[in-house]
C-alpha cells in the first residue's frame, strides 16, 4: 500500500482520518434506534444502533485490506474513478468469489452500489488513476467488536 504524497481534497474537506484497513474515513451517521442485544443474539457483543454510515476514500495505490463485519454493508459510489470491490466468501480465509466495479459508467458494467452480505470477506481498491469516494452503510451499525481483518499481504 502506498501513501499519497498529495491527498485528495476530500480528506481535508470531509475531516477524514486514516482507517486501520487502509484508506480514509469519516463517520457521518448512526441511527438513533438501538437494537437490543437479546434481539441481535450472541454473535454480537452488545446492543447496536440500527445502522451507521461513513464516507470512505481510497487513492490509487491504496487498498482496503481483506476484512469482514457481522452486518450487511452497502457501498454507494459518489465521486472519482471506478472502484473494484471483491467479495471473498464466508470461510475462515477469503477466496475471491465475485467482483463489482463501482462507478457511474453503467453501460460499461459499472454499478453505483453493491452489497456485501453480513460476514462476507471484502477488499477494495481503485480501478483507475483517480481517488474514489464512497459511502458505506452498515446495518446493524458498525462496531469494532464486529470487525475482523487480515493484515495486508496475508491471505
Amino acid at each position: 500500500m502506498t501513501v499519497p504524497t498529495s491527498p485528495s481534497p476530500f480528506v481535508k474537506l470531509l475531516d477524514m482520518d486514516r482507517h486501520i484497513e487502509g484508506g480514509w474515513f469519516k463517520e457521518i451517521w448512526k441511527a438513533s434506534y438501538q437494537i437490543p442485544h437479546e434481539v441481535l443474539g450472541d454473535r454480537y457483543s452488545g446492543a447496536r444502533a440500527a445502522a451507521s454510515s461513513v464516507y470512505f476514500l481510497l487513492h490509487p495505490g491504496e487498498e482496503s485490506a481483506w476484512h469482514k463485519v457481522l452486518s450487511d454493508e452497502l457501498w454507494l459510489f459518489h465521486a472519482g474513478g471506478p472502484l473494484e470491490l471483491t467479495i471473498g466468501g464466508h470461510g475462515d480465509k477469503p477466496e475471491a468469489t465475485e467482483t463489482f466495479t463501482l462507478g457511474l459508467d453503467i453501460a460499461a458494467g459499472q454499478t453505483p452500489q453493491a452489497l456485501v452480505p453480513a460476514g462476507a470477506w471484502q477488499t477494495a481498491r481503485p480501478a483507475g488513476d483517480e481517488p474514489v469516494l464512497v459511502t458505506c452503510i452498515v446495518a446493524p451499525a458498525f462496531h469494532y467488536d464486529d470487525f475482523s481483518m487480515i493484515a495486508p499481504g496475508e491471505k
